[in-house]
Protein backbone atom coordinates (compact mmCIF):
# COMPACT_ATOMS: atom_id res chain seq x y z
CA UNK A 1 0.00 0.00 0.00
CA UNK A 2 0.99 3.37 -0.41
CA UNK A 3 2.02 5.73 1.87
CA UNK A 4 1.40 9.72 1.62
CA UNK A 5 3.60 11.88 0.87
CA UNK A 6 4.05 14.43 3.44
CA UNK A 7 4.28 18.08 2.59
CA UNK A 8 5.34 20.56 5.15
CA UNK A 9 5.58 24.07 4.29
CA UNK A 10 7.18 26.95 6.25
CA UNK A 11 4.79 29.33 8.03
CA UNK A 12 4.24 31.87 6.33
CA UNK A 13 4.78 35.33 7.57
CA UNK A 14 3.86 38.38 5.80
CA UNK A 15 5.85 41.11 7.51
CA UNK A 16 8.92 39.28 6.65
CA UNK A 17 7.42 39.50 2.67
CA UNK A 18 6.53 43.42 3.25
CA UNK A 19 9.67 43.53 4.41
CA UNK A 20 11.57 42.12 1.34
CA UNK A 21 9.37 44.17 -0.58
CA UNK A 22 10.28 47.36 0.79
CA UNK A 23 13.69 46.66 0.65
CA UNK A 24 13.24 45.87 -3.25
CA UNK A 25 11.16 48.99 -4.05
CA UNK A 26 14.02 51.58 -4.01
CA UNK A 27 15.92 49.68 -6.64
CA UNK A 28 12.83 48.10 -8.74
CA UNK A 29 11.21 52.21 -8.40
CA UNK A 30 13.94 54.57 -8.39
CA UNK A 31 13.12 56.81 -10.81
CA UNK A 32 9.45 57.27 -9.51
CA UNK A 33 10.66 57.96 -5.91
CA UNK A 34 13.26 60.47 -7.02
CA UNK A 35 10.48 62.43 -9.05
CA UNK A 36 8.13 61.82 -5.61
CA UNK A 37 11.21 63.23 -3.23
CA UNK A 38 11.22 65.87 -6.05
CA UNK A 39 7.40 66.68 -6.02
CA UNK A 40 7.47 66.37 -1.76
CA UNK A 41 10.39 69.27 -1.96
CA UNK A 42 8.33 71.72 -4.47
CA UNK A 43 5.20 71.12 -1.68
CA UNK A 44 7.53 72.08 1.17
CA UNK A 45 8.89 74.83 -0.60
CA UNK A 46 6.06 76.75 -1.65
CA UNK A 47 4.37 76.03 1.93
CA UNK A 48 1.62 73.49 0.37
CA UNK A 49 2.55 70.81 3.15
CA UNK A 50 1.87 73.06 5.82
CA UNK A 51 -1.58 75.10 4.13
CA UNK A 52 -2.65 70.66 3.81
CA UNK A 53 -1.68 70.28 7.33
CA UNK A 54 -3.62 73.18 8.66
CA UNK A 55 -6.69 72.10 6.33
CA UNK A 56 -6.86 68.75 7.86
CA UNK A 57 -6.56 70.04 11.57
CA UNK A 58 -9.37 72.36 10.68
CA UNK A 59 -11.45 70.12 7.98
CA UNK A 60 -14.59 69.67 10.39
CA UNK A 61 -14.83 73.57 10.84
CA UNK A 62 -14.09 74.30 7.55
CA UNK A 63 -16.66 71.45 6.56
CA UNK A 64 -19.03 72.93 8.82
CA UNK A 65 -18.46 76.59 7.20
CA UNK A 66 -19.23 75.81 3.66
CA UNK A 67 -22.01 73.83 4.54
CA UNK A 68 -23.64 76.52 6.65
CA UNK A 69 -23.11 78.76 3.80
CA UNK A 70 -24.14 76.37 0.84
CA UNK A 71 -27.79 76.56 3.02
CA UNK A 72 -28.57 79.77 2.84
CA UNK A 73 -31.30 80.91 0.10
CA UNK A 74 -28.67 83.11 -1.08
CA UNK A 75 -26.55 80.21 -2.06
CA UNK A 76 -29.12 77.99 -3.28
CA UNK A 77 -30.68 81.01 -5.56
CA UNK A 78 -26.93 81.27 -6.89
CA UNK A 79 -26.29 77.74 -7.80
CA UNK A 80 -30.10 77.72 -9.52
CA UNK A 81 -29.13 80.68 -11.54
CA UNK A 82 -25.91 78.68 -12.67
CA UNK A 83 -27.70 76.01 -13.88
CA UNK A 84 -30.52 77.83 -15.50
CA UNK A 85 -27.80 80.29 -17.17
CA UNK A 86 -26.09 77.01 -18.10
CA UNK A 87 -28.86 75.54 -19.83
CA UNK A 88 -29.22 78.92 -21.84
CA UNK A 89 -26.02 79.04 -23.46
CA UNK A 90 -26.22 75.76 -24.23
CA UNK A 91 -29.76 76.27 -26.13
CA UNK A 92 -28.23 78.97 -28.06
CA UNK A 93 -26.80 78.05 -31.51
CA UNK A 94 -23.23 79.56 -30.99
CA UNK A 95 -23.38 80.99 -34.83
CA UNK A 96 -25.76 83.37 -33.16
CA UNK A 97 -23.99 83.99 -30.24
CA UNK A 98 -20.88 84.69 -32.09
CA UNK A 99 -22.67 87.14 -34.03
CA UNK A 100 -23.40 88.70 -30.94
CA UNK A 101 -19.69 88.81 -29.87
CA UNK A 102 -19.18 90.72 -32.85
CA UNK A 103 -22.05 93.17 -32.55
CA UNK A 104 -20.91 94.07 -29.24
CA UNK A 105 -17.13 94.44 -30.40
CA UNK A 106 -18.22 96.63 -33.27
CA UNK A 107 -20.66 99.01 -31.25
CA UNK A 108 -18.71 99.12 -27.77
CA UNK A 109 -15.51 97.45 -27.97
CA UNK A 110 -13.34 100.12 -29.61
CA UNK A 111 -14.07 103.11 -27.24
CA UNK A 112 -13.70 103.39 -23.70
CA UNK A 113 -16.22 105.41 -22.96
CA UNK A 114 -18.78 104.97 -26.28
CA UNK A 115 -19.92 108.44 -27.54
CA UNK A 116 -22.71 108.14 -29.28
CA UNK A 117 -25.12 111.30 -29.90
CA UNK A 118 -28.96 110.78 -29.66
CA UNK A 119 -29.90 111.35 -33.03
CA UNK A 120 -32.90 113.35 -34.20
CA UNK A 121 -36.31 112.36 -34.97
CA UNK A 122 -35.98 111.74 -39.02
CA UNK A 123 -32.56 110.45 -38.38
CA UNK A 124 -33.89 107.74 -36.15
CA UNK A 125 -36.80 107.27 -38.42
CA UNK A 126 -34.55 107.08 -41.45
CA UNK A 127 -32.40 104.21 -39.61
CA UNK A 128 -35.94 102.03 -40.10
CA UNK A 129 -34.96 101.74 -43.84
CA UNK A 130 -32.17 99.40 -43.13
CA UNK A 131 -33.17 95.82 -43.35
CA UNK A 132 -30.32 95.02 -40.22
CA UNK A 133 -32.00 97.57 -38.22
CA UNK A 134 -35.74 95.97 -38.92
CA UNK A 135 -34.36 92.48 -38.25
CA UNK A 136 -32.55 92.81 -34.77
CA UNK A 137 -35.25 94.86 -33.62
CA UNK A 138 -37.96 92.02 -34.57
CA UNK A 139 -35.27 89.40 -33.08
CA UNK A 140 -35.82 91.91 -29.63
CA UNK A 141 -39.45 92.22 -30.08
CA UNK A 142 -39.82 88.49 -30.45
CA UNK A 143 -37.80 87.97 -27.39
CA UNK A 144 -39.63 90.40 -25.36
CA UNK A 145 -42.77 88.88 -26.74
CA UNK A 146 -41.99 85.09 -25.19
CA UNK A 147 -40.59 87.25 -22.25
CA UNK A 148 -43.77 88.90 -21.42
CA UNK A 149 -45.74 85.63 -21.80
CA UNK A 150 -43.05 83.65 -19.41
CA UNK A 151 -43.55 86.27 -16.84
CA UNK A 152 -47.65 85.86 -17.07
CA UNK A 153 -47.30 82.09 -16.93
CA UNK A 154 -44.92 82.20 -13.63
CA UNK A 155 -47.12 85.47 -11.86
CA UNK A 156 -45.34 87.76 -10.06
CA UNK A 157 -41.83 87.49 -8.36
CA UNK A 158 -41.63 85.72 -5.35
Amino acid sequence: MARPISLELPPRDPREELHKRLEQAPVAHAEALLDSYELLQQLHDHGLLELLRGALSASDDLIETAVDAAKSPESVRAIRNAIIIGKILASINPDVLQGVAVAVGDTLGCYDKPIIEPPGLLSLLSQFRHKELRRSMALINKFLEALGNQIKLRGSCE
